[in-house]
């Protein structure tokens, strides 16, 4: 089963990466349309942990606020629910078929993207496949005395079992799974459902433990997002935990299957917090920023500072650091345009000199970006991470030679300052405008990468020809 959801992750993130990348980007206006876009993200990946791992990653890097961060989280949650509303219908019939499908899809086609569709087939027929294996599994358990007597003293410790399900969940790193597994021994008489539903609430609790594990080496930006949903989920088990027992009837009013009953608890448990949260993401948000403040950066600006290594396996996520490193190197090249030209009207051999050793530090985020790139592309790519990657590797190359002739430039200059040369009036005059409109220009530039519009691309090269 996790091999299995392992795989429809996988096949999503490296089919429509990029499409995922730019949906959660365009869910940062609104928190209400970011809980949909959370819905929808975690529907297709079939994991809030590989959610919460994505958009924790953003968050770690600034492409995304915590507000709309937890705000996402929240829709993940609802989202991972639905997808065991699907899976707890009886459709083992299905997974041969789908099996088949998937290994010809995979195998037999040239294209990256049609592969990851084959491999999404083949990781839903595998999903399908377990979950009859662990219904058969747990027929026999009905007869084993030995259970019977640990279940019944786990109905009487209630705590101990949202506990004990809890470390399940963090262990196996998808609290879908373990939902799952509850659903098929509620479905076998193996365990009661008012047990069940506890250990329910202790799974969605277990669920939120991974992400935080995962995200606490990569800074306090990165640790917001998910203890954020961790303790909206401890506060849903507070308030829950105690009506339980009130709940059992009104589920089986509703439907009379057990299996039923426990994913749709499932459901209105995530259902129960995102109504109750969502309008405190953005308050708990600030509070969450001054309790995780971000950790000043360091002095040396040719240190990467965005280049994350444990991304590096996540395509759509390294091209992401990738960028953001990209428009750091921009703004080290920006200012370094600035300054040489206060050198040149100033005479300024110390300014010059400045200026040159900045370009040392443009040389090494070429270098540190180019080889991290090269690295991500390993993995297989969409058509649009490959263009992604193409667009990276150019700017950055272009922004490594412009560096490299500010720093002819600044030799220019010392020959201008030991000479003791100077321009004309109207010859300086000329030559402010032009550096104004080339400054203006690589300002225009690095906002046409940031956004892709091609609007602004045309902008641009008109101001190239005059």
């Amino acid at each position: 089963l996790l091999w299995g959801m392992r795989m429809v992750s996988t096949g999503v993130s490296r089919a429509f990466g990029s499409r995922l990348r730019e949906a959660i980007a365009r869910s940062v206006s609104n928190r209400f349309k970011a809980v949909f876009i959370g819905v929808g993200v975690t529907g297709l990946l079939q994991s809030s942990s590989a959610t919460a791992l994505l958009v924790s990653s953003f968050a770690g890097k600034g492409l995304i606020a915590t507000g709309p961060a937890l705000a996402i989280m929240l829709g993940a949650d609802v989202g991972t629910t639905l997808v065991a509303q699907v899976l707890s219908f009886d459709v083992s019939w299905l997974s041969p078929a789908v099996i088949i499908v998937g290994v010809i899809t995979h195998f037999s086609s040239a294209q990256a993207f049609t592969k990851q569709i084959g491999r999404i087939g083949i990781g839903l027929g595998i999903m399908l496949l377990a979950l009859k294996l662990i219904v058969s599994a747990s027929e026999p358990m009905r007869e084993s005395e030995v259970l019977q007597f640990v279940f019944s003293a786990m109905e009487d410790e209630l705590v101990v079992a949202l506990l004990l399900t809890a470390l399940l969940t963090w262990l196996a790193h998808s609290s879908l799974a373990v939902v799952l597994l509850i659903m098929s021994l509620a479905s076998g008489d193996v365990i009661p459902m008012s047990l069940a539903l506890v250990m329910v609430i202790g799974a969605n609790f277990g669920g939120v433990l991974a992400p935080i594990v995962a995200n606490w080496a990569k800074g306090p930006e990165a640790r917001r997002v998910p203890i954020g949903n961790a303790a909206f989920k401890f506060a849903g088990c507070v308030l829950l935990l105690p009506f339980v027992d009130a709940l059992m009837p009104v589920l089986a009013l509703v439907q009379d299957d057990p299996a039923r009953q426990v994913v749709n608890f499932h459901t209105f448990f995530n259902l129960c917090i995102a109504g109750t949260f969502i309008i405190f993401t953005d308050t708990f948000a600030k509070f969450l920023d001054r309790a995780f403040p971000e950790l000043p950066l360091g002095d040396d600006q040719g240190v990467p500072q965005y280049l994350d290594r444990s991304s590096i396996d996540n395509p759509t996520v390294a091209l992401a650091c990738a960028e953001r490193e990209t428009v750091r190197m921009g703004n080290v090249v920006e200012a370094m345009l600035r300054e040489s030209f206060l050198a040149l009207k100033k005479d300024d051999l110390k300014l010059a000199t400045n200026v040159i050793k900045m370009d040392n530090a443009v040389d090494s985020l070429h270098e540190a970006i180019k080889l991290y790139v090269t690295e991500a592309s390993r993995e297989s790519l969409s058509n649009d991470e490959s263009q992604r990657v193409t667009n990276v590797l150019t700017f950055t190359t272009d922004l490594e030679h412009i560096g490299d002739i500010i720093e002819n430039l600044m030799e220019m200059v010392a020959k201008k300052i030991r000479k003791k040369m100077r321009f004309s009036d109207d010859g300086l005059k000329e030559l402010i405008e032009i550096h104004e409109r080339v400054a203006n220009n690589l300002k225009l530039a690095l906002g046409t990468f940031m956004s892709g519009d091609v609007n602004l691309a045309k902008q641009l090269l008109a101001e190239k020809a005059a």
